[in-house]
């Protein structure tokens, strides 16, 4: 493999290149040469486009391939496709399957089968056996035999007992462990954000308070540990605030927000578009507000796609039954240009989805520069891409932005020394 990326703005901030106007020459996998202008020839692969971008390819920690079990709504080939087509060189599944990711037979199986692909999949063990919430699963052996982390996934622990011995269990390793936090007993009949849009609807709410609640007792529990914590989906903004005070106490929590929390409100469902029924649910303005204000200082540490694809029948039912979830791996970018009056520069989005993610799970960090492999996400914020049903990658039907033109487009992403071009 032979590929020149032509004037390319390089968005990584440990290189010497950063924010610079490059050329990129790499062979076998390999960065060999970066300069102002590199010669082509025939035997090159050629990468240009408008307004063209590269970064250390992207890395999720928080997705659903639903495979082993769930196949009809996404396997590990048809995931790593759609993580490619959208930026994604690196993606951490959720331990959801059926059966859970709760053995290391089940790590081994995902290891196995996703093994030297140009998308590296990373495995979150569950904390509990088949995630029921009860007792502690094989958490070592699943670390022996490869899993990055530990997580119910989209079921939040509620025995604080549990979640404790979790703690405590994943210190002997250096484990992270990763919690949503839903306080079910308060959300069980909710089926969106409860404030005045719901009560228009007429549709049980889902408070918000169901979340501050575990986020306070999760940072009771980190502190008396002095585990490691990492809080997925946090969609209010006194949950954010509670994150915020206390990474000031120096405590060991990190926290990733997604892409549509930042993008979408409750507004989102006055036309009972199932599409937009998430887990935690689209909130107010307020709130969006305060996670974006929570991106700008630092506090959100990284982006996380809670990618959920789901088959046509989970969602084109009465909205009360329809299930919980959005296909989000192919549309990310996309997701972050469109936010309203953000201040947000690309190059801190990036961060977000590069080397923050890698530095919390333990991974190396990558960088651009000669003689270093290359990992790479290559991207133009002005082109577009015409996102369809013909040629999406994920299984799933469930994204708002299906059969529409999208602002941003994913050229092409190179890991484990393999080319993807996207359309």
């Amino acid at each position: 493999m032979k590929v020149v990326i032509k004037k390319a703005t390089i968005l990584c901030a440990q290189s010497q290149y950063h924010l610079q106007q490059k050329d990129i020459l790499i062979v076998n996998g390999i960065i060999e040469k970066i300069a102002a202008n590199i010669p082509v020839d025939k035997k090159l692969k050629v990468i240009e486009g408008k307004n063209l971008h590269a970064s250390i390819g992207w890395m999720d920690v928080f997705a659903d391939f639903a495979d082993p079990g769930f196949e009809y709504k996404e396997d590990l080939n048809s995931g790593m496709q759609a993580a490619a087509a959208g930026g994604y060189t690196d993606v951490m599944l959720m331990p959801n399957t059926q059966p859970t990711i709760s053995n290391k037979g089940q790590v081994e199986y995902i290891i196995n089968q996703t093994k030297n692909k140009a998308v590296q999949v990373h495995v979150i063990g569950a904390i509990s056996k088949n995630c029921e919430g009860t007792t502690l699963a094989e958490m070592y052996d699943m670390q022996a035999s490869g899993a990055i982390a530990f997580s119910d996934g989209k079921k939040s622990i509620q025995q604080s007992g549990l979640l404790l011995k979790a703690l405590q269990y994943v210190k002997s390793f250096n484990g992270t462990i990763i919690q949503q936090p839903i306080d079910e007993s308060l959300t069980q009949h909710g089926l969106m954000n409860e404030g005045v849009i719901s009560t228009q609807l007429g549709m049980q709410g889902k408070i918000d308070v169901a979340e501050y609640l575990v986020i306070h007792r999760d940072i009771e529990l980190l502190r008396y540990t002095e585990s490691k914590l990492h809080i997925t989906g946090v969609s209010t903004a006194k949950g954010i605030d509670l994150i915020r005070k206390a990474k000031k106490e120096k405590l060991n929590i990190t926290c990733s927000v997604s892409a549509y929390h930042l993008l979408l409100t409750d507004e989102a469902l006055t036309k009972y578009d199932s599409t937009y029924k998430v887990n935690p649910p689209l909130r107010t303005d307020k709130d969006r507000k305060a996670l974006l204000e929570a991106v700008a200082d630092g506090t959100i540490d990284c982006i996380a796609s809670h990618h959920t694809p789901h088959e046509w029948d989970a969602k084109h039912v009465e909205f009360a039954y329809a299930q919980y979830g959005m296909m989000t791996l192919e549309t990310t970018l996309h997701q972050l240009l469109s936010i309203p009056n953000s201040k947000i520069s690309i190059a801190q989005w990036i961060t977000l989805l590069t080397n923050n993610p890698r530095k919390i799970f333990g991974l190396a960090e990558k960088n651009i520069a000669v003689n270093e492999a290359a990992c790479l996400t290559i991207f133009s914020t002005l082109e577009t891409n015409n996102y369809t049903d013909a040629n999406k990658k994920s299984k799933g039907i469930n994204s708002p932005f299906l059969n529409s033109t999208l602002q941003g487009k994913i050229i092409a992403t190179i890991n484990n020394g393999q080319l993807t071009m996207n359309n």
